[in-house]
Protein backbone atom coordinates (compact mmCIF):
# COMPACT_ATOMS: atom_id res chain seq x y z
CA UNK A 1 0.00 0.00 0.00
CA UNK A 2 1.39 3.50 -1.02
CA UNK A 3 1.69 6.14 1.19
CA UNK A 4 -0.78 8.08 -0.21
CA UNK A 5 -3.63 5.39 0.01
CA UNK A 6 -2.45 4.74 3.62
CA UNK A 7 -3.14 8.59 4.86
CA UNK A 8 -6.68 7.88 2.64
CA UNK A 9 -7.52 5.12 4.77
CA UNK A 10 -7.04 6.57 7.74
CA UNK A 11 -8.76 9.91 6.42
CA UNK A 12 -11.87 10.24 8.59
CA UNK A 13 -13.68 7.61 11.38
CA UNK A 14 -16.28 7.52 13.58
CA UNK A 15 -19.59 4.90 14.88
CA UNK A 16 -20.97 3.21 12.51
CA UNK A 17 -22.81 4.89 10.40
CA UNK A 18 -21.84 8.09 11.25
CA UNK A 19 -18.33 10.17 10.33
CA UNK A 20 -17.54 12.17 13.74
CA UNK A 21 -13.66 13.16 13.04
CA UNK A 22 -11.62 13.89 10.09
CA UNK A 23 -7.95 14.63 9.69
CA UNK A 24 -7.64 17.28 6.92
CA UNK A 25 -4.35 19.07 5.36
CA UNK A 26 -4.71 22.32 4.92
CA UNK A 27 -1.66 24.75 4.08
CA UNK A 28 0.24 21.52 4.68
CA UNK A 29 -0.77 21.54 8.57
CA UNK A 30 -2.43 18.69 9.27
CA UNK A 31 -5.86 19.25 11.13
CA UNK A 32 -8.99 17.55 12.66
CA UNK A 33 -12.38 18.36 12.05
CA UNK A 34 -15.01 17.19 14.98
CA UNK A 35 -18.13 17.09 14.45
CA UNK A 36 -19.29 18.22 17.63
CA UNK A 37 -17.21 21.07 17.78
CA UNK A 38 -18.15 21.86 14.57
CA UNK A 39 -21.88 22.16 15.19
CA UNK A 40 -21.26 24.07 18.32
CA UNK A 41 -18.48 26.35 17.45
CA UNK A 42 -16.01 25.54 19.55
CA UNK A 43 -13.48 26.19 16.39
CA UNK A 44 -13.63 30.10 17.05
CA UNK A 45 -10.34 30.91 17.18
CA UNK A 46 -9.27 29.01 14.07
CA UNK A 47 -12.01 30.45 12.14
CA UNK A 48 -11.13 34.01 13.00
CA UNK A 49 -7.70 33.10 12.48
CA UNK A 50 -9.11 32.61 9.05
CA UNK A 51 -10.74 35.66 8.65
CA UNK A 52 -14.03 33.88 8.62
CA UNK A 53 -16.96 35.75 11.02
CA UNK A 54 -18.71 32.95 13.35
CA UNK A 55 -22.52 33.28 12.72
CA UNK A 56 -24.76 33.82 16.09
CA UNK A 57 -25.47 30.29 16.76
CA UNK A 58 -21.86 29.73 17.05
CA UNK A 59 -21.10 31.98 19.15
CA UNK A 60 -19.12 31.75 22.74
CA UNK A 61 -22.62 34.01 24.10
CA UNK A 62 -25.30 31.89 22.49
CA UNK A 63 -23.44 28.65 23.59
CA UNK A 64 -23.32 29.95 27.32
CA UNK A 65 -26.86 31.06 27.04
CA UNK A 66 -28.46 27.83 25.88
CA UNK A 67 -26.20 26.36 28.60
CA UNK A 68 -27.56 28.65 31.50
CA UNK A 69 -31.43 28.20 30.02
CA UNK A 70 -30.58 24.16 30.68
CA UNK A 71 -29.01 25.43 33.84
CA UNK A 72 -32.20 26.80 35.22
CA UNK A 73 -34.92 23.74 33.67
CA UNK A 74 -32.77 21.14 35.31
CA UNK A 75 -32.53 23.14 38.53
CA UNK A 76 -36.33 23.65 39.17
CA UNK A 77 -36.71 19.27 38.56
CA UNK A 78 -34.04 19.27 41.40
CA UNK A 79 -36.54 21.39 43.29
CA UNK A 80 -39.67 19.78 42.10
CA UNK A 81 -38.36 16.39 43.07
CA UNK A 82 -37.26 17.27 46.20
CA UNK A 83 -40.33 18.58 47.48
CA UNK A 84 -41.64 15.29 46.28
CA UNK A 85 -39.31 13.50 48.28
CA UNK A 86 -39.38 15.98 51.48
CA UNK A 87 -43.04 17.29 51.36
CA UNK A 88 -42.28 19.42 54.90
CA UNK A 89 -40.65 21.42 52.32
CA UNK A 90 -43.99 22.92 50.67
CA UNK A 91 -46.08 22.29 53.89
CA UNK A 92 -48.55 25.25 53.59
CA UNK A 93 -48.06 25.80 50.47
CA UNK A 94 -51.07 24.41 47.94
CA UNK A 95 -51.33 20.77 46.73
CA UNK A 96 -49.95 21.98 43.19
CA UNK A 97 -47.08 23.54 44.09
CA UNK A 98 -44.68 20.80 43.56
CA UNK A 99 -46.45 19.77 39.78
CA UNK A 100 -46.11 23.34 39.31
CA UNK A 101 -42.49 23.88 39.31
CA UNK A 102 -41.80 20.68 37.34
CA UNK A 103 -43.99 22.29 34.77
CA UNK A 104 -42.50 25.39 34.93
CA UNK A 105 -38.95 23.78 34.64
CA UNK A 106 -40.16 21.88 31.28
CA UNK A 107 -40.15 24.81 29.67
CA UNK A 108 -36.58 26.23 29.71
CA UNK A 109 -35.95 22.55 28.84
CA UNK A 110 -37.86 23.18 25.88
CA UNK A 111 -36.23 26.62 25.06
CA UNK A 112 -33.03 25.24 25.45
CA UNK A 113 -33.37 21.98 23.45
CA UNK A 114 -34.70 24.00 20.77
CA UNK A 115 -31.81 26.37 20.56
CA UNK A 116 -29.49 23.27 20.20
CA UNK A 117 -31.96 22.01 17.71
CA UNK A 118 -31.75 25.48 15.24
CA UNK A 119 -27.82 25.15 16.14
CA UNK A 120 -27.41 21.68 14.70
CA UNK A 121 -29.42 22.71 11.66
CA UNK A 122 -27.64 25.45 10.65
CA UNK A 123 -24.06 23.77 11.37
CA UNK A 124 -22.93 24.14 8.12
CA UNK A 125 -23.94 27.81 7.82
CA UNK A 126 -21.99 30.97 7.77
CA UNK A 127 -22.58 34.43 8.84
CA UNK A 128 -22.80 35.65 5.04
CA UNK A 129 -25.18 33.04 4.06
CA UNK A 130 -27.31 32.77 7.21
CA UNK A 131 -29.53 35.38 6.28
CA UNK A 132 -30.88 33.14 3.17
CA UNK A 133 -30.46 29.93 4.40
CA UNK A 134 -31.71 29.63 7.82
CA UNK A 135 -33.43 26.62 8.90
CA UNK A 136 -35.80 26.30 11.64
CA UNK A 137 -34.91 22.71 12.34
CA UNK A 138 -33.25 21.36 9.33
CA UNK A 139 -33.03 17.66 8.01
CA UNK A 140 -29.51 15.99 8.54
CA UNK A 141 -29.94 12.32 9.70
CA UNK A 142 -26.54 11.69 8.37
CA UNK A 143 -25.28 13.74 11.59
CA UNK A 144 -25.21 12.46 14.95
CA UNK A 145 -25.44 16.26 16.38
CA UNK A 146 -28.24 16.75 14.96
CA UNK A 147 -30.69 13.58 15.43
CA UNK A 148 -29.48 14.18 19.29
CA UNK A 149 -30.85 17.58 19.77
CA UNK A 150 -33.46 16.44 17.44
CA UNK A 151 -34.91 13.39 19.64
CA UNK A 152 -33.91 15.43 22.73
CA UNK A 153 -36.38 18.39 21.48
CA UNK A 154 -39.09 15.93 20.97
CA UNK A 155 -38.67 14.69 24.63
CA UNK A 156 -38.84 17.63 25.64
CA UNK A 157 -42.36 18.38 24.52
CA UNK A 158 -43.31 15.15 25.79
CA UNK A 159 -42.12 16.13 28.99
CA UNK A 160 -44.13 19.27 28.59
CA UNK A 161 -47.18 17.30 28.17
CA UNK A 162 -46.30 14.74 31.16
CA UNK A 163 -45.63 17.83 33.61
CA UNK A 164 -49.20 19.86 32.82
CA UNK A 165 -51.37 17.01 33.15
CA UNK A 166 -49.43 15.94 36.21
CA UNK A 167 -50.78 19.37 37.66
CA UNK A 168 -54.45 17.87 38.23
CA UNK A 169 -53.69 14.49 38.09
CA UNK A 170 -56.96 12.90 36.70
CA UNK A 171 -58.50 9.99 39.12
CA UNK A 172 -58.08 6.10 38.32
CA UNK A 173 -54.84 4.34 37.76
CA UNK A 174 -55.26 3.88 33.87
CA UNK A 175 -56.12 7.16 32.96
CA UNK A 176 -52.99 8.48 35.09
CA UNK A 177 -50.83 6.04 33.19
CA UNK A 178 -51.41 7.41 29.74
CA UNK A 179 -51.47 11.05 30.23
CA UNK A 180 -49.15 11.41 32.85
CA UNK A 181 -46.65 7.86 32.63
CA UNK A 182 -46.81 7.46 28.80
CA UNK A 183 -45.51 10.91 27.78
CA UNK A 184 -43.36 10.81 30.84
CA UNK A 185 -41.80 7.21 29.41
CA UNK A 186 -41.79 8.75 25.50
CA UNK A 187 -39.64 11.75 26.88
CA UNK A 188 -37.42 9.49 29.18
CA UNK A 189 -36.42 6.94 26.12
CA UNK A 190 -36.33 10.49 23.41
CA UNK A 191 -33.91 11.58 26.05
CA UNK A 192 -31.80 8.07 26.09
CA UNK A 193 -31.43 7.83 22.82
CA UNK A 194 -30.45 11.77 22.74
CA UNK A 195 -27.90 11.03 25.31
CA UNK A 196 -26.18 8.30 23.36
CA UNK A 197 -25.53 9.95 19.59
CA UNK A 198 -24.12 12.85 21.66
CA UNK A 199 -21.89 10.57 23.60
CA UNK A 200 -20.87 8.27 20.58
CA UNK A 201 -20.47 12.10 18.47
CA UNK A 202 -18.04 13.11 20.81
CA UNK A 203 -15.80 9.97 21.79
CA UNK A 204 -15.99 8.80 17.89
CA UNK A 205 -17.08 5.41 18.85
CA UNK A 206 -20.15 3.38 20.38
CA UNK A 207 -17.98 3.41 23.65
CA UNK A 208 -15.35 5.10 24.52
CA UNK A 209 -13.03 5.35 27.54
CA UNK A 210 -12.67 8.91 29.58
CA UNK A 211 -10.72 11.72 27.76
CA UNK A 212 -9.17 14.39 28.99
CA UNK A 213 -11.65 16.70 26.87
CA UNK A 214 -14.36 18.65 28.55
CA UNK A 215 -16.80 17.90 25.75
CA UNK A 216 -16.27 14.00 26.68
CA UNK A 217 -17.27 14.87 30.12
CA UNK A 218 -20.27 16.71 28.99
CA UNK A 219 -21.44 14.09 27.29
CA UNK A 220 -20.87 11.34 29.43
CA UNK A 221 -22.70 12.99 32.86
CA UNK A 222 -25.82 13.94 30.29
CA UNK A 223 -26.02 10.06 29.58
CA UNK A 224 -26.14 8.90 33.13
CA UNK A 225 -28.90 11.76 33.84
CA UNK A 226 -30.55 10.51 31.17
CA UNK A 227 -30.69 6.59 32.37
CA UNK A 228 -31.63 8.16 35.91
CA UNK A 229 -34.48 9.68 34.30
CA UNK A 230 -35.20 6.32 32.41
CA UNK A 231 -35.41 4.89 35.79
CA UNK A 232 -37.69 7.21 37.04
CA UNK A 233 -40.35 7.25 34.31
CA UNK A 234 -40.17 3.44 34.32
CA UNK A 235 -41.15 2.75 38.17
CA UNK A 236 -43.39 5.41 37.98
CA UNK A 237 -46.01 3.10 36.07
CA UNK A 238 -48.74 3.36 38.56
CA UNK A 239 -50.30 -0.25 38.73
CA UNK A 240 -54.43 -1.31 38.95
CA UNK A 241 -53.78 -1.91 42.65
CA UNK A 242 -51.87 1.63 43.09
CA UNK A 243 -48.13 2.03 43.90
CA UNK A 244 -46.02 2.36 47.33
CA UNK A 245 -44.38 5.17 48.92
CA UNK A 246 -40.87 3.83 48.80
CA UNK A 247 -41.23 2.96 45.31
CA UNK A 248 -42.39 6.87 44.21
CA UNK A 249 -39.61 8.10 46.40
CA UNK A 250 -37.08 6.04 44.62
CA UNK A 251 -38.59 7.27 41.42
CA UNK A 252 -38.18 10.86 42.81
CA UNK A 253 -34.59 9.84 43.89
CA UNK A 254 -33.52 8.91 40.51
CA UNK A 255 -35.66 12.12 38.96
CA UNK A 256 -33.55 14.53 41.50
CA UNK A 257 -30.01 12.52 40.31
CA UNK A 258 -31.00 12.92 37.15
CA UNK A 259 -31.94 16.88 36.94
CA UNK A 260 -28.15 16.93 38.55
CA UNK A 261 -26.36 15.90 36.01
CA UNK A 262 -28.29 17.44 33.48
CA UNK A 263 -27.53 21.08 35.83
CA UNK A 264 -24.13 19.74 35.96
CA UNK A 265 -23.51 19.11 32.57
CA UNK A 266 -25.08 22.56 31.58
CA UNK A 267 -22.96 24.21 33.68
CA UNK A 268 -19.67 22.80 32.34
CA UNK A 269 -20.66 23.86 28.65
CA UNK A 270 -21.32 27.25 29.79
CA UNK A 271 -17.47 27.45 31.03
CA UNK A 272 -16.29 25.56 28.04
CA UNK A 273 -18.53 28.40 25.93
CA UNK A 274 -16.04 30.84 27.75
CA UNK A 275 -12.83 28.61 27.13
CA UNK A 276 -13.30 27.41 23.74
CA UNK A 277 -10.37 29.46 22.51
CA UNK A 278 -7.81 26.53 24.04
CA UNK A 279 -9.93 24.02 22.03
CA UNK A 280 -7.64 23.09 19.34
CA UNK A 281 -9.96 20.84 16.95
CA UNK A 282 -11.70 22.66 13.84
Amino acid sequence: MSQVTHAEAHLQRGPWPFVTLRHETRGGQLLDWRARDHRKGLFRHRRALAGVRAPVWQTAFYNWIMGLVFVIGASLFMAGSAMALFPKIVAGLPGWTTNVTFFIGSIPFTTAAYLQLFQAANADQTAATAGTRVKLFGWSPESPGWLSAMTQFIGTVAFNFNTFDAINTPKGWAAQDLVIWVPGMIGSVLFLVSAYLAYIEVGHAHFSRPRRELGWWIAAINLIGCIAFMIASTIAYVPRAGTSGTVMNISNANLWLGAFCFALAAALSMREARHAGNNAAV
